[in-house]
């Protein structure tokens, strides 16, 4: 755990190491425009395509399906 407090901000580790969430609306990738994919803040693995975000109206980033691997 100590490894992953040095890799990831306070609020990273929160999330993807104790079950937390950031607060709804707070997050930069809510209005992100650009394309490409989202990735994982702790491994950096390809999750989401922007082709599938959308506005869900939650105040988090979302997307209607993953990105499939072979």
């Amino acid at each position: 755990e100590e490894e992953w407090r040095k890799l990831l901000t306070p609020d990273q580790y929160v999330i993807l190491r104790q079950a937390g969430t950031e607060q709804p609306f707070t997050s930069a990738l809510l209005h992100e425009e650009r394309k490409g994919n989202f990735a994982c803040a702790g491994c950096d693995q390809d999750l989401f395509s922007s082709t599938t975000k959308f506005d869900s109206g939650t105040g988090w980033p979302s997307f209607w399906a993953p990105l499939e691997y072979a």
